[in-house]
């Protein structure tokens, strides 16, 4: 499971991220509304912790943005703000739970779990043109062929499929799959892109990755 913490007081945020990362789960941080809105945006989440006070755009407007492009990851609002008006408007926003600071980790953990057993029920395939991709097994199909992918390509299939037709940066990509610390460079995702298209050729899927120079990639259905 992949999660997105973003809050911009560095300290809470890379506790959380931490105390996260003990718990078996894959952590991305973002310290600002842009910056968190971006990553959320790629749709490889599969949960989103949210402060509301960040620079740059409040996690009120991120969830609103999010919602109004049909993203559905589930996000965990976090806010020193307790007034009954502010959790309305958080959950109005999009939220899918309200929790004020300072918060106990138990509870916390308990608040994450039951957002990703609902999400598990909810969303386990993400779709695009004739061609599915299975969150649980991994897998890639077109009509009745199928093929498994790796790790990585999984990644990056996820990522695509989360953007729809929207532009994903290459450094984008080579971020959320490989980390900040990595030693990998942008070659890494081109060749992994090639395994993808090969792969979604060999089961017939009319789906093609596209290119575009210095802007990234994104997905083109082809008309049958």
């Amino acid at each position: 499971m992949k999660l997105l913490v973003v809050e911009d007081e560095r300290r809470l945020a890379n506790s959380i991220a931490d105390l996260l990362r003990t718990h078996g789960f894959e952590v991305d941080v973002a310290y600002d509304g842009p910056t968190g809105y971006d990553y959320a945006a790629s749709g490889v989440y599969d949960l989103m912790i949210l402060d509301v006070m960040l620079p740059g755009e409040n996690g009120f407007d991120v969830a609103r943005r999010l919602r109004s492009e049909r993203n559905g990851t589930p996000i965990l609002m976090l806010t020193a703000r307790s007034e009954t008006a502010d959790r309305i408007a958080g959950l109005d926003a999009g939220a899918d739970y309200y929790l004020t600071k300072p918060f106990d980790t138990g509870e916390l953990l308990a608040c994450v779990r039951a957002l990703l057993r609902r999400q598990g029920e909810q969303v386990e395939v993400l779709s695009f043109g004739d061609t599915a991709l299975d969150l649980s097994t991994c897998t890639l199909s077109c009509g009745a062929d199928s093929v498994r992918l790796s790790n990585r390509e999984f990644d990056i299939m996820r990522i695509l499929m989360g953007a729809q037709h929207r532009n994903v940066p290459k450094e984008s990509i080579l971020t959320k799959v490989w980390g900040y610390d990595s030693n990998a460079d942008e070659n890494h995702v081109e060749v992994y892109v090639s395994f993808l298209r090969k792969k979604l050729s060999s089961i017939g899927s009319h789906v093609r990755i596209v290119a575009i120079r210095r802007q990234g990639y994104h997905l083109e259905a082809e008309e049958v």
